[in-house]
């Protein structure tokens, strides 16, 4: 379900110059970054890219969700880690992007974690955006 202007409690603020070859920064100045293109795609890979700012930004969205969903469930994930893979490629419209979804619970075994996976998957409003746009792989 979509939140409506009302609901809204933050709104990030960023700009981008020259677009995959140029610089992104927020209005509040804490982010600031030369963007290029990697080399696999034929830039000088310099910069940073959207990819992988889509990458930290999901990963540290589905580890908080993640948190959510463990004390929800009163499991103890301290030390957890949650790996965000993006991948971008050409498909039938230009490019396309896919995105695997990875995490390292030590101290909860493979089921009970993998369960918490898939909640904290239903719950992550990066995964909410995307559902239904892009492939997620969670493993």
């Amino acid at each position: 379900m979509s939140i409506q202007q009302t609901d809204v409690l933050y709104t990030a603020v960023a700009t981008a110059e020259n677009g995959r070859d140029g610089r992104v920064a927020t209005d509040d100045g804490k982010l600031d970054v030369v963007v290029n293109p990697p080399k696999e795609m034929g830039g000088s890979g310099a910069g940073t890219n959207p990819e992988q700012l889509f990458a930290a930004g999901y990963s540290a969205c589905f580890q908080g969700a993640l948190g959510v969903v463990a004390r929800q469930e009163k499991a103890d994930i301290s030390g957890s880690t949650v790996t965000a893979k993006v991948g971008i490629g050409k498909n039938d419209d230009g490019f396309g992007i896919i995105v695997e979804i990875s995490a390292r619970i030590p101290g909860v075994d493979a089921e009970p974690a993998r369960a918490l996976l898939e909640k904290a998957h239903q719950v992550c409003p990066y995964s909410k955006a995307i559902r239904g746009n892009i492939t997620v792989t969670l493993v």
